[in-house]
């Protein structure tokens, strides 16, 4: 997401290194690589002209200051404005004050609505929230099917009805269910087409006039650019949304779409699909994705991953196992398990400031070496595992042998779990202070 955007922001930022004063030739010659960048990003024309004359405005005559550099305030500038550009405050869903609360989805076939849906509902669910699914997409096939199977998943209850294609009527007795049963959130799975048209967005108003819905977010997929802009245009016209969930982000280079949706209706960016998995959906807070794009890094989200994705039990027992017996391999297995529930490693390593997305790239990161690494520990015997100073070169050769993987990669494992020992020894030592210096 936004690998290519970056990359060339940061190039175009890179020659305005070492001034002491940025004149307005400088600001003019930086200002137009960025906005050669955004047009190829799919950015519109007038969004970008608009963006580029508020950053100017501010940027020419920035001055060298005793700590920051002014490309470095101009950087800042650029964070800010595209802050602006991307909805400038996170908003999440709006709950009402007398339950249910009601959110209709809405948008195209093929944007990944249905899954959308059921990915709200799981995210709304870990909030402790009753939450229901009402199935009022009675054109696609299989798409009851579709909503009962991941609500069979999700322990989400669906209402659906197969005795009546009357989706208002459909609508009306799921939402009877949902008061009756106390729900806090019900989401309604609406039908798509391939393209805006009449019968459906007279369908969707007569859906929206018996649901009252306190949302209407449209799901779009992010990877269209510009067309995924003209269709919140055309449903926001048409039934007045209330927000927008991009989907396929994990996959979108260019970014265009998240850069001029929200400049193009003022309709905010409420979340983002990540990817296939149920819980690959993630809040949109446009100042930590700005960040993102100028390789500013994303530790509040890194934090908030982490803190969504460990196992706290498991921590505090590795903890205290490791204070009173030393860390050994089955420990180093079990933390690179809880690692690996954060996502992919490229993926984290983008949320740390000063990390260059480039060199990433050139890296080549193998997403199947934790598989690998673990394929290894599983292939050592107990006696290996607590006490690895055992592994010499024949069970080493073993090992390998067990694994699947080469000599070099066990060594290059146990090399790892020296390294991860030695800290813990360090944290340990410190009484879980800073162990590389004082405080």
């Amino acid at each position: 997401m936004f690998d290519e955007l970056s990359e060339k922001i940061g190039a175009a930022f890179s020659k305005l290194r070492g001034k002491g004063v940025l004149t307005e030739a400088d600001i003019k010659d930086g200002l137009r690589e960025v906005r050669r960048v955004l047009l190829e990003a799919d950015v519109s024309f007038g969004l970008t002209r608009e963006f580029l004359e508020r950053v100017e405005k501010k940027a020419v005559g920035l001055t060298a200051l005793k700590t920051v550099r002014p490309e470095q305030q101009l950087v800042k500038i650029v964070h800010e404005e595209l802050t602006a550009m991307l909805g400038e405050r996170k908003e999440g869903l709006k709950l009402s004050t007398v339950p249910p609360t009601v959110v209709l989805m809405v948008g195209l076939q093929g944007s990944g609505k249905t899954t959308t849906t059921a990915k709200l509902a799981l995210r709304m669910q870990k909030e402790q929230r009753q939450v229901r699914l009402i199935a009022a997409d009675v054109y696609r096939p299989a798409a009851i099917e579709q909503l009962e199977t991941l609500g069979r998943q999700l322990n989400v209850p669906v209402f659906a009805r197969r005795d009546t294609t009357d989706v208002v009527k459909i609508v009306r007795d799921g939402l009877e269910v949902a008061r009756r049963e106390r729900d806090r959130i019900v989401f309604i799975d609406t039908a798509g087409r391939l393209q805006i048209d009449e019968t459906l967005m007279d369908e969707l108003r007569r859906v929206k006039e018996v649901a009252r819905p306190d949302e209407i977010l449209l799901v779009a997929d992010g990877m269209t650019g510009q067309d995924a802009v003209r269709i919140a245009e055309g449903f926001n016209n048409a039934l007045g949304i209330t927000g927008i969930i991009l989907t396929k982000m994990d996959g979108d280079a260019r970014g265009g779409a998240a850069l001029s949706v929200y400049g193009a209706t003022k309709k905010p960016i409420k979340y983002i699909g990540v990817g296939e998995k149920v819980d690959a959906l993630e809040e949109f807070h446009p100042d930590r994705m700005a960040g993102r794009i100028l390789q500013m890094g994303d530790v509040l989200s890194l934090v908030e991953k982490a803190q969504e994705s460990f196992d706290a039990d498991e921590a505090k027992k590795l903890e205290k196992k490791v204070r009173r017996e030393g860390m050994d391999l089955n420990d180093f297995l079990g933390a690179m398990k809880q690692i690996e529930k954060l996502g992919p490693l490229e993926g984290i390593l983008k949320m740390i400031p000063g990390v260059n997305t480039k060199a990433l790239k050139q890296a080549k990161m193998d997403p199947k070496r934790m598989r690998h690494a673990e394929a290894i520990v599983l292939s050592m015997t107990m006696a290996e595992r607590k006490k690895p100073e055992l592994i010499n070169g024949s069970r080493r050769l073993r090992i390998a042998k067990g694994s699947g993987r080469t000599v070099a990669e066990v060594n290059r494992l146990l090399d790892q779990f020296r390294d991860m020992q030695k800290m813990m020894k360090k944290v340990t030592a410190s009484g879980g202070r800073n162990p590389f210096g004082r405080g």
